[in-house]
């Protein structure tokens, strides 16, 4: 059976701030230790208001800080919108600060709009290097080759842990090609999974590191004791990736007795086909449709994620879905 782990968006809700985002992702990082997830990831991006993890590898030493064995990282780090270098030097600093802890997902998406990717001071065609700022990468988190002039420090000879991460067949193939683990965002962009995951494994080349292909899927998870109550949770989410293709994005709100009331038929089809990949429900709900899904992927692991706008009901939410795990295992 897959192992379990948690993607936290850091999500604002209305009415609160930044500041209690970050300080619920630490509460429930703390919990997900507890409760045995492998992994606490956190995403990059940028300019949006809902999301209080931009700097990412910032909020990375903060719950690395407030915790002691959870696995912690990105998921991921958008590449283009970076030097290798100066990731090197903040991971490898992590990993310096918390060794055998820190965790480097790396994707090729900016991660927001080609107006803060100018403010970013980067260039929408430096997603093309993408592959080769991931070998740049390794080389820095490597050991110092004769006649080396530049190095990441610390960082050099960390060898920090890297995924490549994708919604596509193009991260799919870079992973099987470098021997790298490969995490699928099925949690928003699920249409190509069972592709990208074929291709993976029919195309992985054994590297030293991971002699065998190793693939996470992303998952949205709204569980509560009853279905009834689980839907209601889900309609914060459903209400957010409506809203993408009304082109506003903001703070999560609460959620609403009746979805249908809120999105028009053609946002319901285009959210839902992003949200297929969400497990709704109670216990027993959850862990039948989970149990489904890890049988049809064979994932090695499940990264879950669960926007959910109470905090309390968030990790209720996580605490059942620990209680699943177990049973299924």
């Amino acid at each position: 059976m897959p192992v379990f782990s948690v993607l936290d968006l850091a999500p604002v809700t209305e009415g609160s701030s930044p500041a209690e985002a970050l300080h619920h992702s630490l509460d429930l990082a703390q919990h997900a230790e507890r409760w045995g997830y492998k992994r606490f990831w956190l995403a990059e991006h940028h300019n949006m208001t809902g999301i209080a993890s931009a700097a990412t590898s910032v909020v990375i030493g903060y719950i690395a800080g407030g915790t002691k064995s959870i696995r912690v990282g990105a998921g991921g780090i958008m590449l283009p919108n970076h030097s290798p270098l100066v990731i090197a030097e903040q991971f490898g600093t992590l990993e310096t600060l918390y060794p055998g802890r820190i965790d480097l997902g790396l994707g090729r998406a900016p991660g927001t709009d080609q107006r803060t990717l100018r403010a970013l001071r980067r260039d929408y065609s430096s997603a093309e290097n993408f592959p080769q700022d991931v070998l740049e990468l390794q080389a820095l988190f490597g050991p110092l080759q004769p006649g080396q002039v530049v190095q990441a420090v610390p960082g050099t000879g960390l060898n920090v842990p890297l995924w490549i991460l994708g919604s596509s067949l193009f991260g799919a193939q870079l992973a099987a090609m470098l021997g790298l683990p490969y995490g699928f965002a099925s949690h928003f962009a699920p249409d190509a999974l069972m592709d990208a995951l074929a291709v993976y494994r029919e195309r992985y080349e054994p590297s030293a590191r991971n002699p065998k292909p190793y693939a996470m899927v992303g998952a949205n998870v709204f569980a509560a004791e009853t279905d009834a109550e689980a839907r209601r949770l889900f309609t914060s989410a459903q209400q957010r990736f409506a809203d993408i293709f009304r082109g506003t994005r903001g703070l999560l709100p609460p959620p609403i007795d009746d979805i249908e009331a809120y999105w028009s038929p053609s946002e319901k089809v285009q959210a839902s086909r992003m949200l297929a990949c969400s497990f709704v429900g109670s216990r027993e709900t959850v862990r039948r449709a989970l149990g489904e899904f890890i049988e049809k992927t064979r994932a090695d692991e499940i990264m879950v994620s669960g926007m959910i706008y109470d905090h309390g009901a968030r990790l209720k939410s996580y605490e059942i879905l620990a209680e699943i795990a177990r049973d299924l295992a």
